[in-house]
């Protein structure tokens, strides 16, 4: 799905925003219905770490925001969505650009509405891989993600 020019406008904002630029990643990709971002991480000065590969901090951080931002615009305002936990695991040295892709189903966004709504909250965990150019993963990021419905049960 292509971006909208509101997903457009979002993706400029959030690559301005200073706590996700201090993490030199960049938000390449908004889909129009937020299920799907793409996220791209240079080794540049500002993310390359003492031995010359790529900070785990950068690695983390490109990928913190975004399954919470994505479950929050895909859900709507009667639901509130929070991150309770993380772990990320690192394969091998960052030494190029690596990527990450983030994708929500509507079955899986289905589910996850109709749960909440059913027992008042959910706790579900998402995963996304940082990959290199030829698709070699580098490092996991599990998100642990708290989303409870605001109404009444």
């Amino acid at each position: 799905m292509p971006e909208s020019w509101a997903t457009r406008i979002e993706r400029w904002r959030f690559n301005l925003f200073p706590a996700y630029r201090g993490t030199g990643a960049w938000v390449d990709y908004i889909a129009a219905d937020w299920r799907e971002v793409r996220v791209r991480l240079p080794l540049s000065w500002h993310t390359r770490n003492y031995v010359g590969t790529t900070f785990g901090g950068s690695l983390y951080g490109s990928v913190d925001p975004i399954y919470m931002l994505m479950l929050m615009r895909n859900l709507g305002p009667a639901f509130v969505v929070w991150d309770k936990a993380a772990t990320i695991r690192f394969l091998r040295p960052g030494r190029t650009t690596l990527f990450a892709t983030f994708t929500l189903s509507s079955d899986a966004i289905a589910e996850i509405a109709g749960e909440a709504t059913r027992l008042g909250k959910v706790i579900r965990d998402l995963e996304v891989e940082l990959k290199d150019a030829a698709g070699l993963v580098h490092a996991t990021c599990s998100k642990t993600l708290y989303i409870r419905w605001k109404g009444d049960r």
